[in-house]
């Protein structure tokens, strides 16, 4: 029995890294899903397509800005139209904007704050009253182990997942009367698109400082996602799970 067999699985963030790694996890394990994009919708159709031909349950991309509290409303209303439910939602959508804070503008902090914090706000206001019904439902967001220990360059970014931390420990304790979850993820070095992109030695500095040294992979935060999305793990709620390879220890 797979382990989210008829659920429906509501992501934001999700055509690519970690987000698009969770989607074929979820998909693998028979959840449906909704994941939004940005930008890009071919390559975004293309992985909803793939998904769903390859695993056999319905996948649809939609475009939306999360940091929209309009079009967060929106996308909730469309996924229960078209799916009938939400079960489980994943706050995944991020950027990161870096710079010293002499050099950080307002536009540089308010980008990062609307994006990774504000849509986590929004998102989580719309399907809480659906998942209130059902006296179900399990919530993952996605923080940082920059949210936890800072990191210089980064005061809007650390800012914005620290924030998610502090929100996703108050909304366990509002909502856990009523079977709803509520979990951080806090991922340390991934690798992804823009970890590529760095050198050689700003890459050796991050493995220094990691116990394992190695970086993580999407399929790694995206277990950990599956793990707190299913009945595994369904008398925990307000934790933080950080996947880093011990760089948080």
């Amino acid at each position: 029995m797979k382990l989210l067999t008829g659920q429906v699985t509501l992501l934001t963030g999700g055509s690519r890294g970690i987000g698009e790694a969770i989607a074929e996890r979820f998909a693998e394990q028979g959840s449906n899903i909704a994941f939004t994009y940005r930008s890009s919708a071919e390559k975004a159709n293309a992985i909803a397509e793939r998904l769903s031909g390859e695993y056999g349950v319905m996948v649809k991309a939609i475009q939306s800005d999360a940091s929209s509290y309009e079009q967060a409303q929106s996308l909730v209303e469309e996924v229960i139209k078209d799916f009938g439910k939400i079960d489980i939602l994943i706050n995944n959508a991020g950027i990161t904007k870096d710079t010293l804070m002499l050099r950080m503008n307002e536009e540089q902090w308010d980008d990062v704050i609307n994006v990774n914090l504000k849509s986590v706000f929004n998102l989580t206001k719309h399907v809480l009253r659906p998942m209130l019904k059902a006296r179900k439902g399990s919530i993952i967001n996605m923080s940082s182990v920059v949210g936890v220990f800072g990191n210089a360059g980064q005061a809007n970014y650390a800012a914005s997942k620290a924030g998610i931390i502090g929100f996703t420990k108050s909304i366990a304790k509002e909502v856990g009367t009523r079977s709803i979850r509520c979990n951080a993820i806090a991922p340390g070095f991934i690798e992804t698109d823009m970890t590529e992109e760095l050198d050689d030695k700003t890459k050796e500095n991050f493995l220094a400082n990691i116990p394992m040294k190695r970086l993580g992979t999407g399929l790694e935060v995206a277990n950990t996602c599956l793990y707190l999305a299913s009945d595994l793990s369904e008398y925990i709620t307000g934790q933080v799970i950080s996947v880093c390879g011990g760089l948080n220890t």
